[in-house]
């Protein structure tokens, strides 16, 4: 009996061996950081990038009236705590908020809107609500008289009529920003840098709430440009009326500082087109298994033109579900303002060749 015992042990063993030799390696996805180092958020910016483009306008200000418009509808149709990817300015912290993205990846062509989202995230870092949020961006004295529950319309209308704060104060608050952005976080920011994050702010503290997609292009004629105003674009609600802006509320604004706080919402160099921004980014969400929630993609796609195949395959490779979904923007003619609109990113990326083949 103890030598059956024994023989049965043995092949047992035998077989356990052969499992542990024959079974196949398996690359387990990392959970999502909640909370990303500063060295970390820096590798990512410059590894995930591209060289930079051009582009026509320095776009510091969005110029979409009505994108809030869909948000009731992305709601419904996104589920909350996946990744965020966007395009241009401050209308992103918008959707982030709605989403309630667990992390965001903003790709431009443009550097400069790198400078844009590295000066947003030390005006969020640096203000405890919103009221000293406005105070930072547009280089005014803190207004009081205004609660927790005040509008955006509130706000803004408060501030136009505050005086601007003359040029030493805005040198103080530039070097803030520097401080937090170098002496906080330890981003090694070259001197083009930092002269693009004085450009960006610089144009702010001139043209104050008023300032426009156009304001800082005198090309575009900067101060007489039809296009609405930063101030015009905080004012608007979704389609059931209800203001869903960023500055809409406390618990908006706070919860975009929070994201901002922990490194997680992360700019990008890169075209939609390239060979490296787009998929370097869907590499990152695959190696930590996270779904893009939503790809707010403006209206690059009619720039793209004969590279819209390439366009997407880029967003086929993107780690993505059933009910991820495009955020788009067209004018339907130039008296006209922005429309917003949503589809399907599984959907209409079926067509598109295998990622793992290349362009």
């Amino acid at each position: 009996m103890t030598q059956r015992r024994s023989a049965l042990r043995l092949l047992l063993i035998s077989f356990a061996s052969l499992a542990v030799t024959c079974k196949p390696s398996v690359v387990i996805a990392e959970s999502l950081p909640t909370r990303i180092s500063d060295a970390d958020f820096w590798r990512l910016t410059e590894e995930l990038s591209e060289r930079g483009g051009y582009f026509r306008s320095d776009n510091l200000v969005s110029n979409e009236v009505l994108f809030q418009a869909v948000i009731p509808e992305l709601v419904r149709r996104t589920k909350p705590g996946g990744a965020y990817l966007g395009v241009g300015p401050e209308q992103n912290f918008t959707y982030i908020a709605a989403l309630k993205a667990r992390i965001a990846f903003i790709t431009d062509i443009r550097r400069g809107n790198l400078h844009t989202h590295l000066m947003y995230k030390a005006l969020f870092e640096l203000s405890s609500d919103r009221l000293e949020f406005v105070a930072r961006l547009f280089t005014k004295s803190p207004a009081k008289g205004l609660g927790p529950s005040a509008t955006p319309q509130e706000i803004l209308d408060l501030y136009e009529k505050t005086p601007t704060r003359d040029e030493s104060a805005y040198k103080d608050n530039l070097a803030e920003i520097r401080r937090v952005l170098v002496d906080k976080h330890g981003f090694p920011l070259s001197s083009d840098d930092l002269e693009g994050i004085d450009h960006v702010y610089g144009n702010f503290y001139k043209f104050g709430p008023a300032i426009t997609y156009n304001s800082s292009s005198q090309s575009y004629g900067a101060r007489g440009s039809s296009e609405p105003s930063y101030s015009h674009i905080m004012a608007q609600a979704d389609s059931d009326g209800v203001g869903r802006g960023y500055l809409a509320s406390e618990e908006n604004f706070k919860f975009v500082k929070n994201l901002e706080e922990r490194n997680l919402i992360i700019p990008v160099v890169g075209d939609f087109a390239g060979p490296k921004a787009i998929r370097a980014v869907g590499k990152y969400l695959k190696e930590h298994d996270t779904t893009v929630s939503a790809f707010y993609v403006s209206n690059v796609e009619s720039y793209l033109s004969r590279l819209w195949n390439v366009f997407c395959r880029n967003v086929a490779s993107l780690p993505m579900d059933a009910e991820s979904t495009f955020i788009r923007s067209a004018r339907p003619s130039s008296d006209r303002a922005f429309e917003t609109s949503l589809g399907s990113m599984q959907s209409e990326t079926k067509a598109c060749s295998d990622p793992d083949r290349g362009i």
